[in-house]
């Protein structure tokens, strides 16, 4: 009867948090940023057209898109936001022309007064919403057509060869050149120029803007309106009221009785499947994959303190800081959901106790998929950004320029496949065992519906054209993030890891299926209305903030909670002394639950609330979010489940540890240092300095050049060299159990 209420709970939370994501998400399409037909000035002559824009936006992404800078917030750190800094440089020069007209005098030579008038002057013709959608038009003053070509000239300038702005270039770690055809040129800025006015442009019969007054900046008019301030002191609310009651849920909750472990590991006779065997190789991909990894994050992170270079190598030649960053982010995705999918693999047969025919051809295809995609996608990615194909090729082979889901959609679509192949194949090796109506049936069910999601969510980066509105592709695109990366994978690890422990008859299927359910009901009831936290500032309607604000703050409430996973799991280490071979894997899960409650609950509730995103939003802040909730969280759970793996393909050797062992701590330790001691205190300089002066000022060169900024990059140094030892560590110890140098010659 408990079971059948958390079904009913389950599904009742995916019927209704879909339906309110899908009715909101066509709230989106309806009143996102319109893109016109024309931009004419008021005299009617045609200043660029909606075309152009949609062709600039096109080019935007054939630069590395979201990977170069950011736009409405989203994106990568080294660059300005496009949006902020055009805003602020568009202000500034039609502040300077209105006070020669008026006064005879630059702006910054009146007086307050006078300056106080050109500001009402200057906000009155910014923030008017002159689209006729009757005629489809946005019509602009002479003034802000003029400024529109001064902009023009700056950023075509940086992004090609004007030699006054090899500075900027070296601090955006943006190539000379970057873009080699004028027409590219001429289309870029109509895209950074449509993007920020709908920063600025106020909705239709209301007083904020399209992205809710972002980015903060008093030059324009840009202040937080009352609602962020509203649905933040909702969400703390919201967030202390969940404590409370999930404190109460886990103080009144009657224990189980404990299972008393075997004696003996059971199942060290089973008798490994050919198709377990051929997940090997996945392994050893994922391991390179993170070695690479993590030198593209080195690579990257350097660039924020040379620019265009490595230690003297003019390295941005041949690989720019959008395609470092690019590679980077990727291949993260890459080897952890490849971990995932291959844990899955070599634990279907296991599960039902039956190999499906032809189950290691199906396995080995699917391992010659998922190798052309990452090759064909980073190299098809490469070509994009060097500008090496035309703005259709650079769609479908090239780089989309969405973090996350930057590969070219021809890869995507192959990605889609080969997700279907992989639920084929887990599907077929445990149907065998779903027929048999035993107490670990609904605990298959779940693994079944985990599995089913990882194929069909991924579909979501499919929902956007090649020109599709911005606003609406950024709700599409967070759907693969936070729903198919953040959300379904963590149920489908979360199905696993008990699995995990119920086969090592550790832990009763009952008492894992209740607490799975529950975890999952509870997890879904924030994540996926949580999604709208980061679509606060994206062309869409306040609802979304106040939805994202309320369910972002329910995510972080089982987090807080993650101790007593660690506590459990570190109980379950020290049950038996034969799952101490174990050690290794299941201290990874004790990571994630620490990773879980300081990086996805700690920095990632620094970020979430509408006030503090809307001075934060593109600062520094969010790469620690980043990175101790994906690698923290997901990276560390996905290496655990490839120990695991691994301890399992041979239960009798007995492993040296001691590479494990510096692997596992640096790991944790360098991810540590790098965040407390670089990322964090220079995002918390930025957040001060966004509300002083703007966004504009945090991530501009002259903010991110000072020498006290300078020296919190250096310093990252030190996280990251003890955290890139770790990996070297670990790709040692895995390669060395396949050579034999991480296995003792004794046996157990």
């Amino acid at each position: 009867m408990k079971t059948k209420k958390l079904w009913l709970g389950f599904i009742g939370v995916m019927v209704i948090s879909f339906g309110v994501l899908l009715y909101y998400g066509k709230e989106i399409y309806r009143e996102a940023p319109p893109v016109p037909d024309k931009v004419l000035t008021e005299d009617g002559r045609t200043l660029f057209t909606g075309q152009d824009i949609k062709d600039g936006q096109n080019v935007w992404q054939s630069l590395g898109g979201q990977q170069l800078g950011t736009i409405w917030g989203h994106g990568a750190y080294q660059a300005p936001d496009w949006t902020a800094d055009w805003l602020h440089r568009e202000a500034v020069f039609m502040l300077d022309e209105l006070g020669m007209e008026t006064y005879g005098r630059g702006y910054d030579d009146l007086t307050e007064e006078q300056q106080a008038a050109l500001r009402v002057t200057l906000q009155r013709d910014m923030r008017t919403n002159t689209y006729d959608p009757e005629r489809d038009v946005i019509t602009v003053s002479s003034l802000r057509a003029e400024a529109f070509i001064h902009n023009s000239k700056h950023y075509g300038g940086l992004f090609t060869d004007d030699p006054e702005l090899a500075h900027l270039r070296d601090a955006y770690s943006v190539p000379e050149n970057s873009l080699k055809d004028e027409e590219r040129v001429r289309k870029l800025n109509t895209f950074f120029f449509w993007a920020s006015w709908a920063c600025i442009t106020e909705r239709p019969d209301k007083d904020i803007t399209f992205t809710n007054n972002w980015p903060p900046d008093d030059l324009i008019g840009n202040k937080p309106t009352g609602s962020l301030i509203l649905w933040t002191g909702f969400s703390v609310i919201l967030l202390l009221a969940g404590i409370g009651i999930m404190i109460w849920y886990y103080a009144s909750k009657k224990e189980d009785d404990e299972l008393k472990p075997p004696a003996s590991h059971p199942l060290k006779n089973i008798v490994q499947t050919p198709s377990q065997k051929a997940t090997l190789k996945y392994f050893w991909i994922v391991t390179l994959l993170i070695l690479v990894q993590v030198i593209m994050g080195v690579v990257t992170a350097h660039y924020g303190v040379e620019g265009q270079a490595f230690y003297g190598i003019p390295l941005a030649d041949w690989l720019p800081y959008s395609i470092s960053r690019t590679w980077h982010v990727q291949i993260a995705i890459f080897w952890i959901a490849t971990s995932w999918l291959a844990t899955g693999l070599y634990y279907a047969p296991a599960i039902s106790g039956v190999e499906p025919k032809f189950q290691r051809l199906g396995v080995n295809v699917l391992f010659s998929a998922l190798l052309v995609i990452v090759v064909g996608s980073l190299a098809g990615q490469w070509m994009g950004v060097m500008q090496k194909l035309g703005l259709v090729e650079n769609f479908w082979f090239g780089h989309q320029g969405y973090e996350y889901v930057d590969l070219g959609r021809f890869w995507q679509i192959f990605l889609f496949a080969g997700l279907f192949i992989w639920l084929f194949l887990m599907g077929r090796a445990i149907w065998p065992a779903l027929k048999q109506r035993n107490e670990s049936r609904h605990l298959l069910i779940l693994f079944l519906v985990a599995s089913v999601a990882i194929a069909v969510f991924y579909g979501a980066g499919l929902m956007w054209g090649r020109q599709t509105n911005l606003a609406i592709a950024e709700y599409w695109r967070w759907w693969v993030v936070h729903l198919w990366v953040e959300g379904f994978f963590e149920v489908f690890a979360v199905v696993v890891m008990a699995f995990l422990f119920v086969r090592m008859q550790l832990v009763k299927a009952t008492t894992a299926t209740l607490a799975v359910l529950f975890t999952t009901i509870i997890f879904l009831s924030g994540g996926i209305l949580g999604t709208f936290h980061h679509l606060y500032f994206t062309g869409t309607p306040t609802a979304v903030m106040a939805l994202g604000a309320t369910f972002s703050a329910l995510e972080v409430v089982p987090l807080v909670l993650m101790g007593y996973e660690a506590y459990d799991n570190l109980k379950i280490y020290r049950s038996s002394e034969w799952i101490k071979p174990y050690k290794w894997p299941i201290y990874s899960f004790i990571a994630v639950a620490f990773w879980n409650l300081v990086g996805a609950g700690i920095f990632g509730f620094l970020i979430n609330p509408p006030i503090a995103l809307y001075y934060m939003q593109g600062l520094n802040t969010t790469p620690v979010h980043g990175h101790t909730a994906l690698f923290g969280v997901y990276g560390m759970l996905g290496i655990g489940l490839m120990l695991f793996v691994l301890r399992d393909m041979d239960s009798v050797s007995v492993w040296k540890e001691k590479w494990l062992k510096f692997a596992f701590w640096s790991i944790n330790i360098g991810l540590l240092a790098m965040v407390l001691i670089s990322v964090l205190p220079i995002g918390m300089a930025q957040t001060f300095a966004s509300v002083q002066e703007g966004l504009w000022y945090a991530r501009s060169a002259e903010f991110m050049q000072q020498p006290l900024i300078d020296t919190f990059k250096w310093l990252r140094v030190i996280g990251d060299t003890i955290f890139a030892l770790g990996t070297v560590a670990l790709v040692w110890f895995v390669f060395g159990l396949k050579f034999g140098w991480s296995i003792s010659k004794e046996r157990k």
